[in-house]
């Protein structure tokens, strides 16, 4: 049985701006006073926070370990392949454990599942130093990471139920602090662990601390729900005198129209090409963008730059997400076509792959800043999801899809790089095989950045 939570978001979303804006009428259900009343501004200020320090908490998994990454494999004796198998363990995890978070919310609400994710990356950020071994090191990884990749996906499901009519704020809120959460772990965690005495274990499970912060807003909000769940089954179960709406309600355009799209059979999303298009496209830039955070650092400090100068060019290719995850979006939405974007965010792909190639040291701070704005391929995927279906449950199948195939499709990749890396004794063919992946992501972007619908595909074929 859903909980109040979700029926009053979903009350709240089926309504004009209008009904939304007028005071409840006399005998209004508890879910409406609930909304508009002290205790709906509590929570709001709850759900807000956390957001904002699970966001956080999205990425210090992995950028922080890229940064250490030498002292990990030296502390652990790993080959370079076993180096690469861990760079490739942040999208495996967000392939399989991503797809079960639906199921998980439904099963036991949204909330829930994000404060049980932030336990897990706290558990796993702080047993993974110390779990002894490769294989250890490996599974509470995989902790942590699954925590990232059920809350990953869970977070603008989040945002649409409490901030229905403010999802472009909160997803540029969401997106800015998320790489904020990214570069910082980059920026600080060598210096860190020089001032803990050079503890590459400390180094890490410091990490912990900032997880552990963020259970402690949605504690409340589960407990809340789990109280206000028997009301909503007792109202469930009231006769359907009493649950039919009123007539204001009833006869919204918006809540018909909500009725309606939920009434819908499921798509089939395969059948429509631009969904291929945009997985795909998601698929080549999450693989340049975990290459990226887990071997970057390394080609910097093989060309002779400094662990923690290596640790700031890789924060300042993070950071680059902070801005540009406000204007790509905007200037998406006002285009009939977003393959001009990604071009440009290509060819800057390509000429920081090239800067990587002949002068990795001489130019560092250039090529980083480069390929922070190819990075942000990320956010322009998210908002073309939003924009190639028509309805809700529409852009929830499309982005299920697209993110569980677009990451499966990235697992390869930074596997590669480190096979690569070991067996050339270079850089050479792990940095043509990322500036050649760039060209198909290019094309693939352009396909799905094509005014049209998965809705109208789907039923065409």
């Amino acid at each position: 049985m859903a909980s109040e939570e979700t029926r009053a978001v979903d009350t709240r979303t089926a309504m004009s701006p209008t009904e939304r804006d007028t005071p409840a009428p006399v005998g209004a259900s508890e879910t409406t006073t609930l909304e508009k009343g002290p205790a709906r501004a509590w929570a709001t200020r709850l759900v807000v926070a956390g957001i904002v320090l699970s966001a956080v908490n999205l990425r210090p998994a992995i950028t922080s370990l890229g940064a250490l990454l030498e002292e990990v494999r030296d502390g652990l004796g790993m080959s370079g392949s076993v180096a690469g198998l861990l760079t490739s363990v942040p999208p495996l995890c967000f392939a399989v454990f991503g797809v079960m978070a639906p199921r998980l919310a439904r099963r036991f609400g949204p909330a829930a599942v994000v404060c049980a994710g932030m336990a897990a990356i706290f558990t796993g950020l702080l047993i993974r130093p110390y779990a002894g071994g490769t294989a250890g090191f490996l599974a509470a990884s995989a902790l942590a990471l699954m925590g990232i990749a059920v809350s990953n996906v869970l977070m603008p499901v989040i945002v649409k139920r409490w901030f229905p009519d403010r999802v472009g704020s909160m997803t540029g809120l969401y997106s800015m602090v998320l790489a904020l959460g990214t570069s910082l772990p980059a920026a600080v965690t060598v210096p860190m662990t020089h001032a803990l005495g050079g503890n590459w274990k400390l180094g890490l499970a410091v990490w912990a601390v900032l997880a552990a912060a963020a259970v402690v807003p949605w504690i409340p909000l589960v407990r809340e729900g789990r109280e206000r769940s028997v009301p909503a089954a007792r109202s469930a179960q009231a006769p359907a005198k009493a649950q039919a709406p009123t007539q204001t309600q009833a006869q919204t355009p918006a809540s018909v129209s909500a009725r309606a799209a939920e009434e819908q059979p499921p798509l089939r999303i395969t059948r429509s090409r631009t969904a291929w298009a945009l997985a795909v496209f998601f698929g080549l830039q999450a693989t340049a963008a975990y290459i990226t955070m887990g071997w970057m650092p390394q080609i910097f400090r093989d060309a002779g730059v400094s662990a923690g100068t290596a640790g700031l060019l890789l924060a300042v290719t993070m950071v680059m997400g902070v801005p540009l995850a406000f204007v790509i979006p905007r200037i998406a939405t006002r285009l009939p076509h977003q393959g001009p974007i990604v071009l440009v965010l290509g060819v800057c792909g390509l000429a920081g792959y090239a800067g990587l190639y002949l002068a990795p040291a001489a130019g560092a701070w250039a090529w980083a800043l480069l390929l922070g704005i190819a990075n942000c391929a990320f956010p322009l995927a998210l908002t073309m999801v939003g924009m190639r279906a028509r309805s809700g449950p529409g852009v929830a199948q499309l982005s299920a899809f697209a993110q569980s195939t677009g990451y499966l499709i990235s697992i390869p990749g930074p596997l590669l790089v480190g096979v690569l890396y070991q067996h050339s004794g270079g850089w050479g063919l792990p940095i043509a095989l990322m500036a050649a992946l760039m060209v198909p992501q290019m094309v693939v972007g352009v396909l799905a950045g094509r005014d049209r619908t998965v809705e109208e595909e789907a039923a065409a074929r």
